[in-house]
C-alpha cells in the first residue's frame, strides 16, 4: 500500500523552478561527507547526531585503519567506491576552487578530501600494501546499527604483491594525485606526501597486475571490478602527470591508450568502476603544448571517444544515446540511477568549460554543440535532482519543501546516540527502526539519493534501497557543479 505522503506527490503538477539556490545546495552536498566518517570525529564536526565510531578498525591486523568514509547507508569502508569519491571532490576543487571560495565552502571542501586522504596514507603502510576494505558485507548488512553501536565484523582485507588489486591500488593513486594538487599551495609537505603515495601505489598497481576482487572476494558482491583494472591504471596515470608534471606518466597513458582501451572503449557511463570516460575527458583538454605531434592519432581518438560520451549524454549521437526517462533525466539502471546522472553533470560542465576556453565546439553526429547548450542541459539534470520533476521531489536531502523522509541508512533512520544513549542491537535496530513508516529521525543532509525509476517514480520508503540508499560517490560529482552553477 502506498502511503499518504507518496500519494500526495504522485497529484502535484510538474512545474520547473525559475532557479535553485545552488549555494544552498553546494553547502549541504559538504555536510553530507560529514554523516560519512568513520573513526574520531574532530572539534568542528557540524553534524550533531555523529559520534565517534570504529575506533578499534585494523587493530587484530596490528595497523591503525581508524577514519576514512561509509560507503552508503551501511558500517562498511569499501576501498574502490571511497577513492573515486576522493578524486571527484578533488576534481571539483582544481575546476572550481575559486568559486567554492566565493561561496564560502574551500575550507569544508578541503576537509572533506583530507578526512579520506588521511586515511588512505594509514592505509598504505608499505609500498606494495593497501588496506582496501574493513568490515564484512555478510554480517553489515545482517545488522541494522548506528555506526556507533557497531558489533559486526571489522575484518580487514587488503592487496599485496601475491594479492593484487590495480583497480583500487589505481584509483586510491589518482586520488591522492588529485589530492595533491589540491594541496599544492596550501599545505605543500602534505601535497608531496600524497603525491609519493599516489607513484608508490601506481607502481605497485601496474607491477602485480589484477582485479582486486579476486583477491578480497568480500568485495565482489558489492562492488564488483567489472571493468577490470586497466582503466584506473590509464586514469592513475593522467592524474599522476597532471599532478607531477612527468612526461613518463603522459607517455603511458598515449601508449597503452590502444591495448588498456583507452582509445577504443566508448562508454556511455562515468562511474566509481568505469572510468574511461573521464580519462578520454582529461586526455581531450590537454592543452595544445602538451599534444605531441608524435601522438597527434593518439589524443585524436581519445578526443572521438570522449566526444562519443558526450554526443550520448546530450542525445545528439546516432545510435548511442544514453536513455532518457520521460522527463528527460538521464537514465542508466534502476538500481542508484543518480550516481550516473551526477557524474555526466559534472563531465558535461567541465568539457563546456574547456570549450568555452579554447573556442571550440562540440562536434557529434547530428550537428555541433557549443558550450553554452552544453551546460544548460547539465543544468537541466541538477535541477530535476533539486525538485523539478513529475514528484515535485528534490532527491538532494535537505534541500528545498520537499525532499525523501525514509532515506535506507543505519544512522540516520535511528536516533542520535547523544540523544538515545542505550545500546541498540543486531536485530534491534529493524525490529524498532528500520521498520517504522515515520520519518527517519536525522536528516541526511546533502545526500543525493538512487533517485527515481525509468518513469520518473519515485517511492520515499526505507526498504526501497535501490531509490533511497545515498552514496558518498553520487554527492561528490555535484560539488564541482553546484560551485559552478553557484557564482554563474
Amino acid at each position: 500500500m502506498l502511503n499518504p505522503f507518496i500519494s500526495f506527490l504522485l497529484i502535484l503538477p510538474f512545474t520547473h523552478s525559475l532557479s535553485h539556490d545552488y549555494h544552498h545546495a553546494l553547502s549541504i552536498t559538504l555536510l553530507y561527507f560529514e554523516s560519512q566518517r568513520s573513526g574520531r570525529l574532530p572539534y568542528n564536526q557540524r553534524l550533531p547526531w555523529r559520534h565517534h565510531s570504529a575506533l578499534s578498525d585494523g587493530l587484530h591486523q596490528g595497523v591503525d585503519l581508524v577514519g576514512g568514509y561509509y560507503d552508503a547507508g551501511d558500517n562498511i569502508k569499501f576501498g574502490l567506491p571511497m577513492a573515486f569519491t576522493v578524486t571527484m571532490l578533488s576534481w571539483g576543487v582544481i575546476e572550481y576552487g575559486e568559486q567554492l571560495a566565493a561561496a564560502g565552502e574551500y575550507t569544508h571542501a578541503l576537509e572533506a578530501i583530507k578526512w579520506g586522504t588521511d586515511y588512505f596514507i594509514k592505509a598504505h603502510p608499505h609500498p606494495n600494501v593497501f588496506w582496501a576494505q574493513v568490515g564484512d558485507g555478510v554480517t553489515d548488512h545482517y545488522c541494522w546499527q548506528r555506526p556507533e553501536d557497531m558489533t559486526t565484523s571489522r575484518q580487514a582485507y587488503k592487496i599485496d604483491e601475491n594479492n593484487p588489486g590495480s583497480d583500487v591500488a589505481g584509483e586510491t593513486a589518482a586520488a591522492m594525485a588529485a589530492a595533491a594538487i589540491v594541496f599544492s599551495r596550501t599545505n605543500p609537505h602534505y601535497s608531496h606526501v600524497l603525491l609519493h603515495h599516489a607513484q608508490e601505489l601506481f607502481e605497485f598497481g601496474d607491477k602485480h597486475r589484477g582485479k582486486y576482487d579476486e583477491s578480497i572476494e568480500e568485495a565482489k558482491g558489492y562492488y564488483p571490478s567489472v571493468s577490470g583494472y586497466k582503466d584506473e591504471l590509464l586514469w592513475a596515470a593522467m592524474w599522476l602527470y597532471k599532478s607531477s608534471g612527468r612526461e613518463e606518466y603522459l607517455k603511458y597513458v598515449l601508449e597503452n591508450g590502444k591495448n588498456f582501451g583507452g582509445i577504443t572503449w566508448g562508454i556511455n557511463e562515468f562511474s566509481w568502476d568505469v572510468k574511461y570516460a573521464g580519462l578520454q575527458i582529461l586526455v581531450s583538454m590537454l592543452s595544445v603544448e602538451e599534444q605531441s605531434k608524435e601522438h597527434k592519432s593518439i589524443m585524436e581518438a581519445y578526443r572521438a571517444k570522449a566526444e562519443y560520451y558526450l554526443c550520448g549524454c546530450l542525445n545528439k549521437s546516432n545510435s548511442t544515446n544514453l536513455k532518457r526517462t520521460p522527463e528527460g533525466l538521464l537514465y542508466t539502471r534502476k538500481w542508484n540511477n543518480l550516481q550516473f546522472v551526477s557524474t555526466a553533470a559534472f563531465l558535461l560542465t567541465v568539457y563546456s568549460d574547456h570549450l568555452q576556453a579554447s573556442n571550440q565546439r562540440l562536434t557529434c553526429h547530428q550537428h555541433e554543440v557549443g558550450p553554452q547548450e552544453m551546460l544548460t542541459f547539465a543544468k537541466s539534470q541538477v535541477d530535476y535532482i533539486l525538485g523539478d520533476n513529475p514528484m515535485a521531489m528534490s532527491y538532494l536531502v535537505g534541500f528545498g519543501p520537499r525532499y525523501p523522509q525514509r532515506v535506507h541508512h543505519r544512522g540516520a533512520s535511528i536516533e542520535s546516540i547523544k540523544t538515545n544513549g542505550g545500546f541498540i542491537g543486531c536485530t534491534q535496530g529493524y525490529d524498532n527502526w528500520y521498520a517504522r513508516l515515520d520519518p527517519n529521525p536525522n536528516v541526511l543532509m546533502g545526500a543525493v539519493v538512487g533517485g527515481p525509476n525509468e518513469k520518473d517514480e519515485f517511492h520515499d520508503e526505507r526498504s526501497n534501497y535501490m531509490q533511497t540508499e545515498a552514496c558518498t560517490y553520487n554527492t561528490a560529482p555535484l560539488v564541482g557543479v553546484f560551485a559552478k552553477l553557484s557564482q554563474s
